[in-house]
Formats: structure tokens, C-alpha cells, sequence
């Protein structure tokens, strides 16, 4: 059960099936890797994954909160149809996933970390051997984690024990079969909590500020000013875990809650990369790196104090992009880079190719592997499709949707809850914004009115109608 067999010619060849290694951070930006060319940090044991392998420089999620990106990942199906559109739905677990495909193929599967998606009953990861999940968002020092139904205190911190745990299952594991794993981090989610070791890390010195950090929302639509997610305004006590000094400026406030937010947030990035290395040396020392698939990627991006801003949920690009590297010697040429579109709704068909099993009709993204093996698909998307549900919740962020082209960027703040549970019941003013990211690539200038973009608006309307057809979504009327 270990190989599945094509055929060429009048040969029978065995083709191994790969195991597969994923590793998910929630909340980790691109931005903060160094092989994203990083100017705040550095991650050398991730950077491995790209060095040795493909680093996509163009991976969105369809909607950027942590709920509902991991059912699409699950699932290969955008979020109106997985069932999960807020942080307040949960998973219904007796729904097809890509684990459930892997394991009636005779794969071993298990999920070790964050999971999400509700807790309990049919809420409970399914298509999984083994699950050791935390309970809701979990804590970074001595979490609650729930085994398999069973709830316990893990004593240490919850990075190092998730892969802990990852290590033991994959050196128990029926060594005959190949494998999924996926190796779920907490971290660097808020509140940002570092472990001892790396506690002290970047004291003595100052990060360098985002370019939009003093960002003051002019000439963008009113859902920027709105969103209740400032570095100097939104962060509190416990997200700073200090008092702000006295007798600073406004700006020198922000300058400092700043340092104080992105070096605890950076201080966990550095115990994941730590992590990560355990697990790729493991790997090395059992002999099956070549055999194994290793992904890293996060749920969504994150705002490291882009446009003043913590949190993520915009279509804007810090949220929007995801890391997405991937190693595989066995097919992946070393060092490549990959500038086509791929989406977290593309991750379960993928997995799925690699492991020569059928990827069914009703999933709506697309199988990953002639990207990474470097070939260049005629008809590949040009364009990709977003919808943020979630109005006004948590950060006020107004429900939004629009696409992304390779130039441009379209979006729609119908801004209304439409029912959507956990949406907060205060509908506003639709509004559009449209960038120019070869123009303005920090997406400072809303020229959506501008009569020189008149035909390029049009253009978009006509695609983002296309794309909300094929996702089988329904574009939002005003009335």
C-alpha cells in the first residue's frame, strides 16, 4: 500500500508515494521570514525549506482570519461553501477533506497544534489516526491540549510541545506507510507571549519601522480609518505587558509600543524556526527527507505595523499574502521561485496529486504541482477572488470582497453582516477601492474614482463577476 503503480509502455513501475510534512504558523507574514527578503529578522531553519526548494511569491488566502482559512485548506472549497465563513462557525467535520482521502489510501495522518474549528462533536478533526489539538486559540505556557477526546496540562511552552509531540508521533509512526502530518503553531499569534530563551532577544536594538507605519488613511475607503487595529491606539496592556513611559509625543508613542509589540512578536517567530529545525533534522537523521514533502505556510498574513496596523482581515497585501515555501528533492529543483498565483483553496488538490489519488470534482481549486515542479500551465489564473465575512467584529473591519490581478486590486466594501454569525448588525455605505500595484505597491492611493482608470474598473467588474460565478458566490446587491 506503500506505492500505487502506473504504467509506461509495457513496464510496471512503482512510484513511491510521498509523506508530507505541513507545517502552519497562525499569523506569520511573509515579511517576517528572511527568505522574503526580510528586513526585521531572520529564519534560517525555514529559510532551509525555501533554499532547498520553491519559495511562491504570489499565494493569497480567499479570506484572511484564522477559522475560516483552515477549513478551505482542508477542504479544497472557498468558505460559502465549507460552511466556515467566521471565527464564530464551526467545522462540520463529516464534510470531505483532503486527510480523510489520504487516509482511506492507507496513509497515516494526524493533526498536532492549533486546530480551530470548533471543539467537540462533529467539530472534532476527522480523517485523522491521531489528533493532540489546543482547545479554541490556546495558551503559550502550559497549554491545555485535548488528546483524542482527552483533555490534559502540557507543562512547558506550547511551540516547543507541539513539536514535542510531532517528534514522537513521527518516530512511533508504522514506518511501512507513508504520512501526513500536519504540525500546527499557536504562534506568533496574539498576545505574543516569548519563551525564556529567546525572551531577550533584539533588546539592544530598534527594529526598522514599515514604510506606512504613520499611515493616516486619507484617500482610501472610510472601512481603513474605521478598523479598530492601531499599533498606537489599539494595542493594551497585555498585548505590551509594560506601562508606556511618560512625556512621549504621539508619534513617539506609536514608536515605542511599536518596538514593544513587533520584538515579542518576532521573539516567537524565532522559537518557530528553532522548531522547525528539529523537525527538518529529524528528517535527515531517519533518512527520509528526499521522500518527504515539507511545506510551511501560514493561515493568512499579518499587519507588522503596516499602514499602523496589527491584525490582519483586510484585503490588503500584508494580509492577504501568504508564506508558501515547499521542498521535495525527489521533484523540486532547489532554489526556484514562483510568480504565479496560487491560493490556500489550491493546498488539499495538491496533496492529493502527490499522492496519485483522484482530486474529486466538487473541490474548486486547482493542484499546485506544475508550478512546483517549474513549468509554466498555459490557462493558469490570472486573477483570484477574496470575501472577508466577518463585519465588524473583533476590529471593525467592514465584510468585504474584490480580486486581485498581478496589477491591479478591486475591492468592494458592501459592508454588511448578511446574517453571517459573529457579524456585528451596524450595515454602512458601500464603498470601492482600487489600487495600482505597480504604481502604488503600499497601497496608499484609492483611484477607484479616477477617470483615467474608468475602462480598467470596468474590466475588473466584469472579472470579479466571472470569479464570484465560478466560486458559485453571490455578488452582494445594494439596496
Amino acid at each position: 500500500m506503500n506505492n500505487h503503480t502506473t504504467w509506461r509502455g509495457d513496464n510496471v513501475i512503482q512510484i513511491k508515494k510521498p509523506n508530507i510534512l505541513f507545517i502552519m504558523c497562525d499569523d506569520h507574514a511573509s515579511h517576517a521570514m528572511s527568505c522574503y527578503g526580510s528586513k526585521i529578522n531572520a529564519t534560517p531553519n525555514i529559510d532551509r525549506i525555501a533554499n532547498e526548494g520553491i519559495r511562491f511569491d504570489n499565494c493569497f488566502c480567499t479570506n484572511s482570519i484564522c477559522t475560516p482559512s483552515r477549513a478551505t485548506i482542508l477542504t479544497g472549497l472557498y468558505n460559502h461553501l465549507n460552511g466556515v465563513k467566521t471565527l464564530d462557525d464551526c467545522f462540520d467535520g463529516r464534510q470531505l477533506t483532503f486527510p480523510k482521502l489520504l487516509q482511506q489510501e492507507a496513509y497515516q495522518t494526524a493533526i498536532i497544534g492549533k486546530w480551530h474549528l470548533g471543539h467537540g462533536g462533529e467539530s472534532d478533526p476527522t480523517g485523522f489516526d491521531y489528533w493532540n489539538v489546543l482547545p479554541g486559540q490556546g495558551d503559550y505556557h502550559n497549554p491545555e491540549m485535548n488528546e483524542m477526546g482527552e483533555s490534559k496540562i502540557c507543562d512547558g511552552y506550547v511551540t516547543d510541545i507541539i513539536t514535542d509531540k510531532s517528534l514522537d508521533w513521527l518516530i512511533s509512526r508504522d514506518k511501512d506507510k507513508p504520512f501526513l502530518l500536519m504540525c500546527h503553531h499557536k504562534a506568533p499569534h496574539r498576545p505574543w507571549e516569548p519563551d525564556i530563551k529567546h525572551a531577550h532577544l533584539y533588546e539592544e536594538i530598534d527594529i526598522p519601522e514599515p514604510e506606512t507605519l504613520f499611515d493616516d488613511y486619507a484617500n482610501r475607503a472610510s472601512a481603513a480609518d474605521a478598523a479598530t487595529m492601531r499599533i498606537g491606539r489599539d494595542l493594551n496592556k497585555r498585548d505590551l505587558k509594560e506601562d508606556l513611559p511618560e512625556g512621549l509625543s504621539p508619534k513617539e508613542v506609536v514608536q515605542w509600543k511599536y518596538q514593544r509589540y513587533i520584538k515579542d512578536y518576532l521573539r516567537c517567530v524565532a522559537s518557530v524556526d528553532d522548531n522547525v529545525g528539529r523537525l527538518l533534522d529529524y528528517l535527515d537523521e531517519d533518512g527520509i527527507a528526499d521522500d518527504t514533502i515539507v511545506v510551511y505556510t501560514s493561515d493568512q498574513g499579518f499587519f507588522l505595523g503596516d499602514h499602523g496596523w496589527f491584525d490582519k482581515r483586510f484585503m490588503y497585501e500584508e494580509s492577504l499574502r501568504m508564506p508558501f515555501i515547499v521542498r521535495y528533492p525527489r521533484e523540486i529543483e532547489a532554489g526556484g521561485v514562483c510568480d504565479f498565483m496560487a491560493l490556500n483553496v489550491d493546498f488539499a488538490e495538491t496533496f492529493l496529486d502527490y499522492a496519485g489519488i483522484a482530486i474529486p470534482e466538487s473541490m474548486q481549486g486547482h493542484s499546485l504541482r506544475p508550478l512546483l515542479r517549474g513549468e509554466n500551465p498555459d490557462g493558469w489564473r490570472t486573477s483570484m477572488y477574496y470575501r472577508y465575512w466577518m463585519h465588524c467584529a473583533h476590529h471593525w473591519v467592514y465584510a468585504h470582497y474584490g480580486i486581485r490581478t498581478h496589477r491591479y486590486k478591486l475591492i468592494y466594501y458592501y459592508a454588511d453582516p448578511l446574517d453571517a454569525n459573529g457579524a456585528v448588525q451596524d450595515p454602512k455605505y458601500p464603498e470601492w477601492e482600487l489600487f495600482d500595484l505597480a504604481k502604488d505597491p503600499y497601497e496608499m492611493n484609492n483611484v477607484y474614482h479616477d477617470p483615467n482608470y474608468s475602462v480598467t474598473v470596468q474590466e475588473l467588474k466584469k472579472e470579479l463577476d466571472l470569479l464570484q460565478w465560478k466560486a458559485n458566490d453571490t455578488p452582494y446587491v445594494f439596496v
